[in-house]
């Protein structure tokens, strides 16, 4: 609907509506998808609109004055819709009625459809969109707390896809004398957050992550005692990166690899990142025990957590 009025007209307005009883998601994120997509159209964000719907005499006044006040006398030449509400607001508004596919022809399906199974039905949704609508679940911790296994096993359980640990892998190519340079470090976390991206793309409702731009600006704090400006400004971004936070505790074996240093090095890192997450107000639910148990936790965490 909004390609068609693009290509018919010089300017386009598109009014996102406020709709808590039909989306949990906020006004702002879809009218933020919509800037995203289509940057040339004006994009205004429409708080307060009427909630009732119908084809009644009165609802159908109260949408008409709600549009006429918002739009402040905006002239209006054409009125874009794919619903039987498009007669009677071009009527109002002086403008042409321009009804885009109403019997769901040229693209077989609704947006209440989609609202009900959007994972099911993602080859309808621009990436943009289906990024945002998968439950990013981030598993925090010093090395050795069983990240890596845990969120391998929920992939499982939850027949989705997780994202391994990126600085592991980029370390072992290119570590020098066990050390990587302040700007390897941030190579670390922008290559962690594309293939993030690339992999919430396949997810399932949800991705679970091992680890996140905080590790390695830890890591960066440990060898260097200072942190590249654009690794501290990804790590602090992670606070609104994930919908879930959990810390792995220190209370597993230590698997004494070659590529780790330690079990008292272990617990001091362990300290940093619970205090990291505590200086930055991120409520990390803690995790213990066997997997099966950390496991058990995480579930019932996300059985009380929607998103959409």
């Amino acid at each position: 609907m909004i390609e068609t009025a693009l290509a018919e007209t010089d300017n386009v307005v598109v009014l996102v509506y406020d709709a808590p009883d039909v989306t949990r998601i906020p006004l702002t994120t879809r009218s933020e998808w919509v800037r995203q997509l289509y940057p040339t159209a004006h994009v205004i964000d429409a708080w307060n609109g009427p909630l009732e719907v119908g084809n009644t005499e009165a609802i159908k006044r109260k949408h008409e004055k709600y549009l006429l006040d918002i739009l402040q006398g905006r002239e209006i030449t054409h009125f874009y819709s794919s619903e039987f509400y498009g007669e009677h607001v071009s009527r109002a508004l002086g403008a042409n009625d321009c009804r885009i596919d109403p019997d769901r022809l040229r693209i077989p399906i609704s947006a209440t459809e989609i609202r009900r199974a959007p994972y099911a039905n993602r080859q309808y949704l621009d990436p943009v969109v289906y990024r945002d609508l998968i439950t990013k679940v981030v598993f925090l911790g010093a090395p050795s707390t069983g990240k890596t296994t845990l969120a391998h096993a929920l992939a499982d359980n939850y027949h989705t896809v997780w994202m391994p640990e990126y600085g592991r892998e980029y370390w072992e190519k290119h570590q020098h004398h066990r050390r990587l340079s302040l700007e390897q470090l941030v190579e670390i976390a922008e290559g962690h957050r594309l293939r993030e991206d690339e992999m919430a793309l396949q997810a399932n409702q949800y991705l679970f992550v091992d680890t996140d731009a905080t590790t390695t600006f830890l890591f960066s704090l440990y060898y260097h005692s200072k942190v590249h400006p654009r690794l501290a400004e990804l790590a602090n971004a992670t606070r609104n990166r994930y919908d879930l936070f959990f810390l792995c505790e220190d209370d597993i074996p230590y698997d004494a690899t070659w590529d780790r240093s330690g079990e008292v090095n272990r617990r001091v890192f362990q300290e940093q990142v619970r205090n990291d997450l505590v200086g930055r107000a991120i409520p990390a639910i803690s995790l213990r025990g066997t997997v099966e148990e950390r496991a058990a936790t995480v579930s019932h965490v996300l059985s009380d957590f929607k998103k959409v």
